[in-house]
């Protein structure tokens, strides 16, 4: 199976990169340069029209939309990044996916691009979803059942909070800054779990993340294209 997974380092293309990895999916990468704001060109968009990263090219199109592209590759081979259809555990494991895709991802975007939701008011809109942020990570810390958020082994959760994480306590979240993980302890040793594992040490390598890029994030330095 052929898959292409147009990337930019440190970007939610992160996400897709570590469940590849942990599948041991073979793929190839194309950077899309965000500095050049290669997303926003006619050759990306043929291929994510909303000009938005990731996307990735498979044997029966292109997928974009990061919980969609890791529910096809988690179909891929059933039962190892969630529950396996009808199992016990399975809605559990989607309603927490989906809150994430649906509700965390969003807030954090729109406080780092509170300029194109809010002109004017950035600082009040980074205030008001610090907030909601925090609230919302409380939510997931208070029902995480182990090691990772559903057990023993990542799920495709885990692959998409760690990022979401990283970037939480990376990059501003408001008039104090970036936000404070340490209240969220069963968050944090997710992420120390996630790093030793080879998969996540590859992604992290690939893109310049650094050892710790979950549990104590330093900017990228990728040995290709731009986080922004």
């Amino acid at each position: 199976m052929s898959l292409i997974l147009h990337y930019a380092p440190d970007n939610a293309s992160l996400i897709v990169r570590l469940a590849l990895e942990e599948l041991g999916l073979p793929y190839q990468t194309r950077l899309v340069d965000r500095a050049a704001r290669a997303q926003e060109g006619a050759a990306y968009r043929a291929i994510n029209p909303h000009g938005l990263i990731p996307a990735i090219e498979t044997p029966h199109g292109a997928i974009f939309e990061t919980a969609a592209i890791l529910l096809w590759l988690d179909e891929q081979k059933p039962g190892q990044l969630s529950p396996m259809p009808c199992a016990q555990g399975r809605g559990d494991h989607l309603k927490w996916l989906l809150f994430i895709a649906n509700t965390l991802h969003p807030a954090l975007r729109m406080t780092f691009y509170s300029e194109k939701y809010c002109p004017g008011s950035e600082a009040a809109l980074r205030a008001h979803m610090r907030g909601q942020i925090l609230q919302y990570l409380a939510r997931i810390e208070a029902a995480a059942r182990g090691p990772f958020f559903a057990g023993d082994a990542p799920g495709m959760i885990d692959l998409y909070l760690a990022p979401l994480l990283r970037w939480c306590a990376l990059y501003p979240g408001g008039a104090d800054g970036a936000l404070d993980l340490a209240p969220f302890p069963a968050l944090l040793a997710m992420c120390r779990t996630l790093e030793r594992r080879p998969a996540a040490q590859r992604a992290a390598l690939a893109e310049g993340l650094g050892a710790a890029p979950y549990s104590a994030p330093r900017p990228p330095n990728p040995p290709e294209g731009s986080a922004t």
